[in-house]
């Protein structure tokens, strides 16, 4: 974001927006909400949202034990989806073993 800010100051200005309007018309509570996002923040693999979110949902009240389950469940949520993914991708796994396979055939 650093490079967007200094070489193209009105598309970060805009998302900072964006920030403020979720903060103003937001639904749910702070904690549900940083919830979400670190939930997010894990999968897509973001090590400083990662700490914000869970600073945050501490801040919002979160006690450790809640953080623990929240991760718990995106560990839980990513090896099923993870399971029906490779279940989909090999299910031709017979075709794959024969010898005239070939990978990315174009």
């Amino acid at each position: 974001m650093r490079l967007l800010a200094e070489f193209f100051p009105e598309f970060s200005g805009k998302l900072d927006e964006i920030d403020e309007m979720y903060k103003q018309t937001r639904s749910i509570d702070e904690k549900t909400y940083q919830f979400i996002c670190l939930a997010l923040s894990v999968k897509n693999r973001s090590a400083p949202c990662v700490k914000k979110h869970f600073k945050g949902a501490l801040d919002a009240g979160a006690t450790l034990k809640e953080i623990t389950y929240i991760l718990a469940l995106i560990f839980r949520e990513s090896a099923g989806s993870d399971d029906c993914w490779v279940h989909d991708v090999l299910g031709d796994y017979k075709d794959i073993m024969r010898d005239n396979f070939k990978c990315c055939e174009r």
